[in-house]
């Protein structure tokens, strides 16, 4: 009788700890940001980010960034507050020249769900967080 209930036991064990890890196995675990440079990078940077997606041709003169590079060419720092800012794009400045990259502040702003329909939240949060998802995503 007492090796039956230790085996019972054994396999209740085997089973509670077995649960978790077929969970974690069966469950994607999701990326926003990687959703985010899939979407709206790609087609430019590439899906390794070489700057060689399919319409890289189509950029101009300066040809598309290479994303893999921006910690070397920055001595080894990844400087997160730039490339956030270049994707936000919304900061336009004379000195800089046209902008060759879509601004995708604006149009993750645009896109925010109406505030009036959901739970109320301030749309600026939906646009950083969208963004700080890709810079996220690209410093990896």
């Amino acid at each position: 009788m007492m090796q039956k209930k230790r085996m019972i036991v054994a396999a209740i064990g085997a089973v509670l700890l077995s649960v978790p890890m077929l969970a974690a196995a069966q469950q994607k675990q999701f990326d926003l940001g990687k959703q985010e440079y899939q979407a709206n990078c790609a087609v430019c940077h590439g899906v390794s980010g070489k700057g060689d997606g399919p319409y890289a041709a189509d950029v101009g003169m300066k040809g598309v960034a290479d994303l893999t590079q921006i910690s070397r060419k920055n001595h080894g720092w990844f400087p997160a507050a730039k490339v956030y800012e270049v994707i936000d794009g919304r900061a336009v400045v004379k000195a800089h020249g046209p902008r060759d990259m879509p601004i995708w502040g604006t149009d993750y702003l645009a896109n925010a769900p109406d505030p009036l329909w959901v739970v109320p939240y301030d749309p600026e949060a939906f646009v950083r967080v969208r963004i700080l998802a890709l810079v996220d995503y690209v410093s990896r």
